[in-house]
């Protein structure tokens, strides 16, 4: 059965706009960022994941321990970094469609920190704001085939694939599996599947962005729980998704192409026409100049033709 929720043209702009800052990291040869960003933005990741459960260390802190130097902290939290570390660096072994797999990384996430850790829960839980109680989840018994239901929907539905991890995002917190971490392996299993759109999503720190929107992004549980549909929720993980993929471009260092890298790249991803502005944009980081050159060159070889003068000349491939 499908989860309840509507594709708006909200939903359909930011897609299109994910799929144009993903077609730039193909452009910047980001497919796999270079180690110093990895790193940064891996220690990024599991700072914010479990800043928003409520962890104090700080990202120095975190750092620290990522680099096994010993830091004074809480106990319970240094072990909270411990697991979130060896959950991420298994993350690409784990399949995405598979419940055990899932199973495996709560297990890897809250190992010595609850009773029954990799396990779903065997008690009814509801969620407290407050002293008010914010969302009641379905009964124990019940988690089992909803989270097999959830996972058929993501192997059958063919909606995109990045639209369906948001889906199973929400959705997984509505039924709550587990004792608790709820929060921390729908984060991290959000992640493991858009690895499946695109590899770069492994080094992509798009918690870092919803604990920046902490308030909202509980804010939009909290409506898309009202709503009965995850609509709203799903807005919000494409906005944060989106905003991610564009930090992440921003602070690469950008490769020192030379003109048969440019050129390949350019051809392969600008559409029919084109003009030296729209060269520049996939070429991030050379001057005008320098696209001048490179489309003179491509005249010269015969590998692209052109028309119009001046500002209005345009290029296609040939």
């Amino acid at each position: 059965m499908k989860p309840p929720y509507e594709i708006t043209k909200r939903i359909l702009v930011l897609y299109g706009q994910i799929l144009d800052a993903l077609g730039q990291c193909k452009s910047l040869n980001l497919a796999k960022p270079e180690a110093t960003l990895r790193r940064r933005n891996r220690i990024k990741t599991i700072h914010s994941s479990l800043a928003i459960e409520g962890n104090t260390l700080d990202i120095g802190q975190v750092t620290a321990i990522v680099d096994n130097v010993r830091v004074l902290g809480p106990r319970k939290e240094i072990l909270e970094v411990q697991n979130a570390i060896r959950a991420y660096d298994t993350l690409s072994a784990f399949s995405a469609g598979s419940i055990r797999d899932f199973l495996r990384a709560h297990g890897l996430l809250m190992e010595g920190l609850i009773e029954h850790p990799g396990e779903f829960r065997r008690k009814q839980v509801g969620i407290l704001k407050g002293k008010e109680i914010q969302h009641i989840a379905p009964g124990y018994a019940m988690v089992p085939g909803l989270m097999k239901d959830l996972f058929g929907y993501l192997k059958k539905d063919d909606d995109p694939g990045i639209i369906k991890s948001c889906v199973f995002h929400y959705e997984m917190e509505f039924i709550h599996p587990f004792e608790d971490g709820n929060g921390r392996i729908g984060r991290l299993w959000q992640t493991r599947l858009l690895m499946e759109v695109n590899p770069i999503f492994e080094y992509i720190p798009i918690e870092e962005t919803i604990k920046n929107s902490q308030e909202r992004y509980y804010a939009v549980l909290a409506e898309s729980d009202n709503a009965g549909r995850s609509t709203k929720f799903i807005e919000f993980m494409l906005e944060a998704i989106e905003e991610s993929l564009r930090k992440t471009i921003g602070s690469a260092k950008i490769p020192a192409f030379d003109f048969q890298k440019r050129a390949d790249s350019a051809l392969a991803s600008l559409g029919d026409w084109f003009d030296r502005k729209a060269y520049v944009s996939v070429n991030k980081g050379i001057s005008e100049a320098t696209a001048s050159r490179d489309l003179k060159r491509l005249l010269l070889e015969g590998r692209v033709e052109s028309s119009g003068t001046g500002r209005m000349t345009r290029y296609r491939r040939r």
